[in-house]
């Protein structure tokens, strides 16, 4: 094993000691800079030239490193990493979430799979290839950015709009959520690892619905309540099922699966979602991205109890699938009639690309260097990542972090969730195909 493999499980548990939590509240998110900070002192120890930016707000530090590669005329890759975690309770963890603790097999601790495996990755190869004197075939450019949970308005849109000079020469980039094994059961026996890359993402939109009434005291009769206006509007959503639309991610996909299982994924079935789940905790992602979605998640009206409040309010977290932004606006204004309004609080676009090219060839050769069972198929995350951001500048982008998991680890439940932790083997794995992909991309 190379330095980089030895010294990636100290390094991925340091990151997650780093308590980076992001509130959404510039005055409680912390500890963004000094993670950045510590970031900078690996790569520099070892040579590299580290810029260390500010996004915006004080703390919210991103940190960037290019390695110089052989050939300067070729467009550099991305290589992205956050390093902001979303909150955690101690009190529902097995152990303490930003102790980085190693046991069992695993590392455990806020941020383990989303994302300071990746970014303890990166700075493992970063660091081997500095040491080892390794020149990858074109620049590569580390990029390690704040505010990612909370759509990255203090990181990488931010660092699009004011310093779109970090990212000269550009042209395609790797990060968050792809190349991690799903394992499905083969239709002739046994089992059939699959690695998910991920060439697509629905659209992220935050919408807040308002409902403007009359006033009045909460003993008599009241027919204009904003409450019960927003209410309706709420539930009208919460239940609703939006059409079918299997875009070309998805349909690869399926396909794939299909190929290997014998599962029939018919449109026209009226149990496709019962055939999407037997392919486990992934399903709940796979599910998300054949529908528009629009769930309700916050709510506020009112001050006194015996007050029918003036306004009404709700949040609803919008995720809309590629080319169906205007359908779904219709959707919802139909939805939630003419007595509510809507905004978009934050609205961030969907982003596709084709599964095919050379960079797409060397993720596959470097898993299949390390996994020669390995099969990859691109597939669509129903959340979002930095990528909308980077894909603005015109660079295109996929969802790459290798790792091989154990088929019975629920891994779609780990992200964001109690008791996160990723395998060591995983982390071992996923420095050996990273290192391949980046000295052959």
């Amino acid at each position: 094993m190379t330095q980089a493999v030895d010294e990636v499980v100290d390094l991925v548990s340091s990151l997650i000691r780093f308590d980076t939590s992001n509130t959404g509240d510039l005055a409680t998110t912390k500890g963004e800079a000094e993670c950045a900070r510590w970031v900078a002192e690996q790569l520099s120890a070892v040579g590299y030239t580290c810029e260390y930016v500010e996004s915006g707000a004080p703390g919210r530090g991103n940190v960037f490193a290019r390695l110089a590669g052989a050939d300067s005329g070729r467009g550099a890759l991305l290589i992205h990493g956050h390093l902001d975690v979303v909150p955690a309770e101690p009190a529902d963890w097995s152990v303490h979430p930003f102790s980085g603790a190693v046991a069992d097999g695993y590392v455990w601790g806020r941020g383990a799979v989303d994302m300071k495996d990746m970014c303890g990755m990166m700075i493992a190869v970063a660091r081997h290839f500095k040491r080892a004197g390794i020149v990858p075939p074109r620049d590569l450019v580390f990029a390690f950015v704040a505010d990612e949970e909370h759509g990255g308005t203090y990181g990488a849109q931010w660092l699009v709009n004011n310093r779109p000079d970090l990212f000269e020469g550009i042209t395609e980039a790797i990060g968050e959520v792809g190349g991690f094994s799903l394992t499905v059961p083969h239709k002739d026996g046994g089992e059939r690892r699959l690695y998910l890359i991920e060439t697509a993402e629905k659209g992220l939109s935050w919408m807040r619905l308002t409902a403007r009434g009359r006033a009045g005291h909460g003993s008599m009769v009241h027919d204009d309540n904003a409450v019960t206006a927003v209410a309706e509007a709420v539930a009208r959503l919460g239940r609703h099922q939006f059409p079918l639309v299997l875009t070309d991610s998805v349909q690869q996909f399926l396909t794939a699966v299909a190929e290997e299982t014998g599962y029939s994924f018919d449109p026209e079935s009226p149990d496709l979602d019962g055939t999407i789940a037997k392919l486990g905790g992934i399903s709940r992602i796979v599910g998300a991205t054949l529908r528009d979605t629009a769930n309700p998640t916050m709510l506020k009206a009112g001050y006194k109890a015996n007050v029918i409040p003036q306004t009404a309010e709700a949040v609803i977290d919008c995720r809309v699938l590629p080319g169906r932004k205007e359908a779904f606006e219709r959707e919802i204004d139909e939805l939630i009639g003419p007595d509510v309004t809507r905004e978009w609080e934050r609205d961030l676009p969907s982003y596709e690309t084709t599964f095919d090219g050379d960079l797409v060839d060397a993720m596959n050769d470097a898993l299949l260097a390390v996994d020669p069972e390995a099969r990859t198929v691109p597939y669509m995350l129903s959340g979002g990542t930095d990528a909308k951001a980077f894909a603005r500048l015109g660079i295109r982008c996929f969802g790459f972090i290798p790792l091989r998991l154990p088929p019975e680890l629920d891994f779609a439940a780990l992200f964001h969730g109690v008791d996160e932790r990723v395998p060591v083997d995983a982390l071992h794995f996923g420095t050996q195909v990273l290192e391949h992909f980046l000295k052959n991309c």
